[in-house]
């Protein structure tokens, strides 16, 4: 599969409809796709006060369908789609990726003021901070292989603090 990713700033999407989470001092992103609200949660996991090493992040639910329940990704969840996978690339960085797509990479890390941010690279190369990824999924496909239209993320330009979004088009 190729990808035909453009980047944009000022364009809406369906999801900007769907429901934010509540923000706290660990979100770092969170993704949201249709068919529903329901929203995973990526959250910095720490222990006394410092980032865990063997597990920087928290992933779970938030099931806005069901009251806005917390809820842990299920085994199929988080072994084949909205699981992480995390590499320790050095003191206090660390690659993220799904596990259902291994060719985005996030990067977390401190940013200037100190606080734990996830960047991601847009088009031309210039790194922003990750705040939501979007999921569009078409009708057809199957449960192992959906029918995705686009993937959207959004984020923040750490100099001009302007929102940035980028669309990769999965092509056939």
């Amino acid at each position: 599969m190729s990808l035909n990713n453009k980047c944009y700033s000022q364009a809406t999407s369906p999801a900007d409809t769907f429901p934010i989470p509540k923000s706290n001092p660990y979100l770092l992103f969170y993704l949201q796709r249709q068919p529903n609200t329901n929203t995973i949660v990526v959250d910095l996991n720490l222990v006394n006060g410092k980032v865990d090493i063997e597990r920087p992040v928290n992933v779970y639910w938030i099931r806005y369908q069901e009251g806005g329940k917390q809820l842990p990704l299920n085994f199929i969840q988080k072994e084949f789609g909205y699981g992480m996978q995390i590499r320790k690339t050095g003191e206090g960085k660390y690659d993220l990726n799904f596990v259902s797509y291994k060719k985005k990479r996030f990067q977390l890390e401190r940013g200037v003021n100190g606080v734990w941010q996830v960047y991601f690279t847009i088009n031309n190369g210039e790194r922003k901070i990750l705040k939501r990824v979007y999921i569009q999924i078409d009708e057809g496909g199957s449960f192992w292989k959906p029918n995705i239209k686009y993937v959207e993320l959004k984020g923040i330009d750490p100099v001009s603090n302007k929102e940035v979004r980028e669309r990769i088009h999965p092509k056939v």
